[in-house]
This record gives structure tokens, C-alpha cells and sequence, in this order.
């Protein structure tokens, strides 16, 4: 909804799994707030910072030289209590009382639905930014850090395959996305994976086997299998257990882990966080609220908040196709 703007200070946390870009939506919101005359305060550790008044005042040398850096000088936090409505209703009472009018949530849809949950229970004015490397928040295309969690991938995997070839070996690789096949579906295109295996998909050992077969014939020594890793760990470890005791393959494994949400952002994800940050600031100031800021067919705009409180779980089956063809 749109409300007349009574917003003189704001706040901005970062909550759930940190992404690359988090840094740079926060500066962006803090020196946009600024040039608004608007006062604003960094919360420390996302909901359960404002639970122990963790909050702080920050200007333009608070956010100075952090465009560039990983993870968020604001640290972040996932907070079961905020699951509890009187922690909310406490939430509330302690940003009123230090007289903060509106809160910017940068995260994914675990942040967003405390987000909702503030604004439905005390019409608390709240806009989110999309900041998780799964790429899996509905309501808009892009979420801050995916483009440098992907590209950290794909180095990884080119210097696995470096390795894999030396030794012709098959290497099973596993990515992030225990809900979200988005980094293992971008990370096996521009790696040229031979397969991509994904959580929500039966495994095809046949298939497979096959394709390393074929491969083999045309003179190919080494394979990569890209998987993503799912909700239950473990996931690689099975699928080499069976290649090796019903296909005799012999595969190793690696798993890339947290060095996806780690390193320096792209040049895409400082972009796109300092036009949402920047948007952020406009929406509360001209009391357009509850929303978050969004990536839609090219342009940054604002979409409700009830749009984006659903995982993006669908994937493409022509990037599993398009695999195929070029792995031949």
C-alpha cells in the first residue's frame, strides 16, 4: 500500500545466509538515507539484533571501502525466536521506542515472511531486498549474489577439470541449492558438465553411464558431473557409491561448499544491490510499503511483498537440454 511518508529514520539488517553484494545494498541504503535527511542505524545480526538492541548509527565513513567486500559488516543471524509473535510484538515495541519508522531486510524468504509478519501484525513499514546466492525468491529474477556464487563455482569446477583430465578421471562436483537448482544448472552450462543432477529429478545412472561411454569412445579420458546438493547431505557420496558398485565407475568427489558465499561480489551484484538499496530508501520515504525491491525484465522496480514469499523452486528443462547437446 501507499501511505503518506512519515519516515525521519530508518534501519537496515541483513538476515539469513550472508551473499556476496549484501555490503553494497547496505551502503547504498545508508547513503541514500543520508542524502534524504534521514537519520539510519545498522541492526547487528539481522531479527536477533534488534532483540538486544544491537543497533547503531551509521553515516557515510561507516560504509566506506565495503562496495568491494564479502559477506556483510552488518553480520547476520537466523533467528527461530522471531518465529514466536510476542518476539515480533517486542521486535516492534524496541524499534519505536529508539524511534525507527521503517526497516529495510536484506535477505531471502525466511527474511521476508518476518518481514510480512511485522507489517500484517503492527503495520510496521518494511521493504525487503532479495539477497540470497540461490537465486529462489519468487516476484523477481535476480537475487543479490548469485551471479558471484555461480562464478566462484565455475573457476572451481575449471580447475577440477584441469585435474580430471590430467588424471582422466570423473569427478562428481556439488554445488549450493538444497531447494534451488539455479547455480547447478548455470555453474553445468558454463563448465560444459557432461551431466547435471538435481535433487527434485530421479537420477538416470544409464543416462549417465552412456554419456561417459560415449565420450570415452570419441577419445574423451575425463568427465564432470555437476550436482546439486539438496536437502539431505550426503547426496554425491550415494550417487558415487552406486556408480562404483552396479556401473564400475570410479568417481571422486568434491564439494564446493561455503566458498560460494564468500569473495569479493561481481561487478553485476554491486550493481543491481546499489540500485536496490538506492529504491529501497525511495519506497519508504514515499510510504510505498510493505514491498521489495525487485529484478523484472531488465529494470529494478518495486513489487508487493505478498509476491515474494514463495521459494522459486521450477527450473529450465532446456538448460538440461542444452547439457546434453553440447556435451556430446
Amino acid at each position: 500500500m501507499t501511505t503518506k511518508s512519515t519516515i525521519k529514520s530508518l534501519a537496515v539488517l541483513c538476515s539469513g545466509g550472508d551473499s556476496p553484494g549484501m555490503n553494497a545494498a547496505v551502503r547504498a541504503v545508508v547513503r541514500t538515507s543520508l542524502r534524504e535527511g534521514i537519520e539510519v542505524y545498522g541492526i547487528e545480526r539481522g531479527y536477533a539484533g534488534i532483540l538486544d538492541g544491537s543497533l547503531k548509527p551509521m553515516n557515510a565513513s561507516s560504509v566506506g571501502n565495503i562496495i568491494q567486500r564479502g559477506g556483510t559488516i552488518l553480520r547476520t543471524s537466523r533467528c527461530p525466536e522471531f518465529h514466536q509473535p510476542e518476539t515480533r510484538k517486542e521486535a516492534v515495541n524496541i524499534l519505536r521506542r529508539k524511534k525507527i519508522d521503517g526497516l529495510v531486510i536484506i535477505g531471502g524468504d525466511g527474511s521476508f515472511q518476518g518481514a510480512n509478519a511485522l507489517h500484517m501484525e503492527h503495520q510496521f513499514p518494511v521493504v525487503g531486498i532479495p539477497g540470497t546466492i540461490d537465486n529462489d525468491i519468487s516476484g523477481t529474477d535476480y537475487t543479490i549474489g548469485f551471479d558471484t556464487a555461480v562464478q566462484t563455482a565455475v573457476e572451481a569446477v575449471d580447475k577440477i577439470r584441469d585435474t580430471a583430465h590430467a588424471h582422466a578421471r570423473t569427478f562428481i562436483v556439488e554445488v549450493m541449492g538444497r531447494r534451488s537448482p539455479a547455480i547447478a544448472l548455470h555453474v553445468g552450462v558454463c563448465s560444459g558438465a557432461e551431466n547435471i543432477i538435481l535433487p527434485t529429478k530421479e537420477v538416470n545412472y544409464e543416462e549417465i553411464i552412456s554419456d561417459i561411454q560415449r565420450g570415452i569412445q570419441r577419445g574423451k579420458d575425463s568427465s564432470v558431473i555437476i550436482v546439486a546438493e539438496g536437502e539431505k547431505a550426503g547426496l554425491s557420496y550415494s550417487i558415487q557409491k552406486k556408480l562404483k558398485d552396479e556401473y564400475q565407475l570410479s568417481a571422486h568427489v568434491c564439494i564446493l561448499g561455503h566458498i560460494q558465499r564468500g569473495g569479493s561480489p561481481s561487478a553485476i551484484d554491486r550493481f543491481l544491490a546499489s540500485r536496490m538499496g538506492f529504491l529501497a530508501v525511495q519506497a519508504l520515504r514515499e510510504g510505498h510499503h510493505p514491498v521489495v525491491t525487485a529484478y523484472v525484465k531488465g529494470r529494478v522496480v518495486t513489487v508487493p511483498l505478498s509476491q515474494c514469499l514463495a521459494k522459486k523452486t521450477e527450473y529450465l528443462p532446456d538448460y538440461l537440454d542444452l547439457v546434453k547437446v553440447l556435451s556430446i
